[in-house]
C-alpha cells in the first residue's frame, strides 16, 4: 500500500530527516519526492533510515556525481527542493556557490537543492560527513547562503533606515550564529583529537 503525505520543511534539514526517518519507524519507506509531495510504500517497521543534505552550492556536474558516488555507496538518492517556487524559467544567483554553481536555472540545480539520502537500518548512526574537514565545510555551506541575506538585509536596514529590513537581519542572524558555532564547536573538536 502506499501513501502520499504533503508537508513543506524549507531550509528545516533536521526537521525533515527527523520526520522521514520517525515515518520510517512507522513503517513506511520514501519512494518519490516533490515540490510538497512525500510518497511512502510499506515496509519493515525502522528497515531504512534518512539523512538530508544541503547540496545548492554545487554545480550541476558535482550534485549529479555526488549522488552517483553515494549511490555506488548503496544508497537511494532523492533529489529535493528547498525552495516553494512554481514558475517556469527561473534564474537564480548564488554567489555564495562553486564555481559551476553560481548561476541556478531549471536545467541545473533550482529546486534541487537538498539530497534525501536512504540507506538500510544496520544499527549504526548514519552521518554523510565524519572527518572534521568535511563537517566544517558542510557546516560553512549552510551559513554562507544565510549569511549573505543578513548582510543584504543590514544593508537594506541602514540605506532606508528601516526597522523591518533591521528585524529580518536579526532573524537572518540567527542561523549564521547555530552554523558559526557548528563551525567552531567542529574545528575545536578536532584539535582535541589531534
Amino acid at each position: 500500500m502506499r501513501k502520499k503525505c504533503y508537508h513543506f520543511f524549507g531550509g528545516l534539514l533536521n526537521a525533515q530527516a527527523n520526520w522521514l526517518n520517525k515515518m520510517s519507524e512507522k513503517g513506511y519507506r520514501l519512494i518519490r519526492a516533490g515540490k510538497m509531495l512525500y510518497e511512502f510504500e510499506e515496509c519493515k517497521p525502522n528497515e531504512v533510515k534518512y539523512c538530508v543534505e544541503f547540496i545548492g552550492e554545487k554545480s550541476k556536474e558535482n550534485a549529479k556525481d555526488y549522488s552517483l558516488f553515494l549511490e555506488d555507496m548503496g544508497y537511494k538518492v532523492f533529489f529535493k527542493n528547498i525552495n516553494l517556487n512554481y514558475s517556469v524559467g527561473k534564474v537564480r544567483w548564488r554567489p555564495w556557490a562553486e564555481k559551476g554553481g553560481r548561476i541556478a536555472t531549471n536545467t541545473t540545480t533550482f529546486n534541487r537543492e537538498l539530497l534525501i539520502v536512504e540507506k538500510e537500518n544496520d544499527g549504526k548512526p548514519f552521518e554523510l560527513h565524519t572527518s572534521y574537514e568535511d563537517k566544517e565545510n558542510y557546516y560553512r555551506n549552510l551559513r554562507n547562503p544565510w549569511l549573505l541575506i543578513l548582510l543584504m538585509f543590514a544593508i537594506f536596514a541602514v540605506i532606508n533606515h528601516s526597522i523591518v529590513f533591521g528585524v529580518l537581519a536579526l532573524i537572518s542572524l540567527i542561523p549564521v550564529l547555530v552554523y558559526q558555532i557548528q563551525i567552531m564547536h567542529n574545528r575545536q573538536e578536532a584539535k582535541t583529537q589531534e
